[in-house]
């Protein structure tokens, strides 16, 4: 299931003084966490509630590429889409910008699986939970 147009959702941060580490920028660990939660942010608005408990989304392989830092109190535009859907995996990527200046600071693409949460095994993507994340929400 490929999507011909994929929506772009956008979700933003402001770095906090808890993401800076030694070399006084955001450490990368937190870059991880900021392309789940934009995942997140995600499927939790293009999902009804009442149907969010049948479904468990598992990250399977992360590849990030890190381009420049995040600094404390530094706005970010994290912008996702989901490129692929086949069988139980999904390819989402997202983009880290600098709100401020559009400046990009992280590229990420991310392999997901949809699992079962009763039995939690991998379970077949329907044409319905791949519309959700490829319309406008």
């Amino acid at each position: 299931m490929d999507a011909p147009t994929p929506f772009r959702f956008t979700h933003f941060i402001t770095v906090q003084p808890e993401d800076i580490d030694a070399l006084n920028h955001a450490n990368n660990v937190r870059y991880v966490q900021w392309v789940q939660d934009t995942a997140g942010a995600h499927w939790l608005a293009a999902t009804p509630a009442e149907e969010q408990p049948n479904y468990v989304w598992v990250v399977r392989e992360h590849n990030i590429r890190y381009l420049a830092p995040a600094l404390l109190g530094d706005e970010l535009r994290c912008i996702t889409w989901v490129s692929k859907m086949e069988g139980v995996t999904s390819q989402r990527h997202v983009r880290i910008e600098r709100a401020a200046d559009g400046k990009l600071l992280c590229e990420a693409e991310t392999q997901w699986v949809l699992l079962d949460p009763k039995t939690m095994r991998p379970m077949r993507i329907t044409p319905e939970v791949a519309a959700r994340v490829w319309e406008a929400v």
